[in-house]
């Protein structure tokens, strides 16, 4: 469950029952209880209960080292530093991962909209959205607004 405050209500509390994984059988299994061991409860969140890390607090939002963003699940390959760009989102932003099939995109119905969830595609862990036509001056007009905490940088020359 994740727990979500709006400030304009903060007498109120909405929370929200998130997916935890899909039906689908992954390359990688996860062994959940040693992965909570290893991660702090707000990683574990994101990538296994799909929650969200509040904007601009991640500590890849402005990286600018060159290298490959692996998951911090289970350390699969998924985007560059030669994709990544600044858009202002709060989240670090890709426009594209490094392989397409580096990745899973799942159709997100949450939050009263419809969006194009990110997951990896060797362990099924949640990454972020991806985002389409929003104007951005990248090669694929898409933004792959990815959660730090769902990253792990190895740095590269």
């Amino acid at each position: 469950m994740v727990t979500i405050v709006i400030p304009q209500l903060e007498s109120h509390t909405l929370k929200l029952f998130m997916k935890k994984s899909s039906s689908k059988n992954y390359p990688v299994v996860i062994d959940e209880e040693k992965l909570k061991a290893k991660l702090d409860p707000l990683s574990y969140s994101v990538l296994r209960e799909a929650a969200t890390e509040h904007p601009f607090t991640g500590k890849y939002t402005d990286e600018e080292r060159s290298g490959v963003y692996r998951c911090n699940a289970c350390s699969a390959e998924l985007f560059t530093s030669k994709e990544k760009f600044h858009s202002g989102c709060g989240w670090p932003s890709f426009y594209a991962p490094k392989e397409d099939d580096a990745v899973e995109l799942i159709s997100d119905f949450t939050m009263g909209m419809k969006r194009t969830e990110v997951r990896c595609a060797a362990c099924g862990s949640h990454l972020g959205h991806v985002f389409e036509g929003e104007g951005y001056e990248v090669p694929t007009d898409q933004r792959w607004c990815i959660n730090s905490v769902s990253l792990d940088l190895e740095l590269r020359d």
